[in-house]
């Protein structure tokens, strides 16, 4: 923890307050700071939660600030001493302890849709938003190259982070699937598979028809898919996938945490390699 603790609080003397009195615990001068220093575009609106200590930088605390930007909504964590006088901006590790734990245990993987061993070495928990073009080109990945090459090595989570400024129907499509889900867990991966395969096809306005007709032909129960579809049922659930995904920091789709280790989508050579070299880790320890 030491070596790595120095080093960020070493890049984290240029931000300083040096002559303010207030420092960074103050939010007006830490929103006024941060707009200085992160150089944002266009009209940002800033919310800063309350200061809270933290489990992974001692002496410091954690404060969560929230940017809304051209509808885009992005959570960035910072680290504050206690005399509110210097600001960490970044990923704190502790030697002795998993690298990337403070990522673990933000992820809520209960009551998720996934594949695989529950027991397995690797664990990749893949935020996805179903109308995401790069996300169509991950589904086969995930699903085919990463069974075949990692067979019950690898298990795989899926949880939902529609991009609704971008994809109209995004939030719509996450919903449905949390709906076949929960009346079947297996025929979500189907749904999976579909919806992606199904892409160019699926707009705002046949979404619901369509995963109707699909239910029709996959054994699921019509009727009440199309009731958990018209009252929204699942979409608590979206919305506490949404607010997790933004605390992570994430920024697009697909985002993977494979064993805690953040990282955008990969081509199958380069998702490989991350695998083995996990599964190298493990094995070593």
């Amino acid at each position: 923890m030491k070596i790595f603790a120095a080093l960020f609080l070493f890049v984290a003397s240029s931000l300083t307050w040096g002559a303010s009195e207030k420092g960074a615990l103050d939010k007006s001068t830490l929103e006024a700071y941060l707009r200085h220093v992160e150089l944002f575009r266009g009209e940002v609106t800033i919310k800063i939660d309350d200061p809270k200590p933290s489990k992974y930088l001692p002496g410091f605390s954690e404060v969560l600030v929230h940017l809304i930007y051209n509808s885009v909504e992005k959570d960035q964590l910072y680290y504050i001493s206690a005399d509110g006088k210097t600001i960490v901006k970044g990923d704190v590790f502790n030697l002795n302890k998993q690298p990337f734990q403070s990522n673990l245990d933000q992820l809520t993987i209960a009551d998720q849709p996934s594949f695989g061993p529950a027991d397995a070495p690797v664990t990749i928990v893949e935020f996805g938003d179903f109308e995401c073009p790069d996300c169509r080109m991950e589904a086969p990945v995930l699903r085919h190259n990463l069974t075949e090459a990692f067979n019950g090595k690898v298990r795989v989570i899926f949880k939902n982070f529609p991009l609704e400024s971008v994809h109209p129907w995004a939030r719509a499509a996450a919903i449905a699937g949390r709906c076949v889900y929960h009346q079947d867990q297996a025929a979500f991966w189907k749904f999976y598979d579909w919806i992606y395969d199904s892409q160019d096809q699926i707009t705002g306005e046949n979404l619901n028809s369509k995963v109707l007709a699909w239910a029709a032909q996959n054994s699921v129960d019509a009727v009440q898919l199309g009731h958990c579809l018209e009252t929204k049922a699942s979409e608590p659930e979206v919305d506490r996938s949404i607010a997790e995904g933004r605390a992570l920091g994430l920024q697009g789709t697909p985002t993977l945490f494979i064993n805690g280790r953040k990282i955008g989508g990969l081509m199958w050579p380069d998702l490989q390699m991350v695998v083995q070299k996990e599964l190298d880790y493990q094995a070593g320890k």
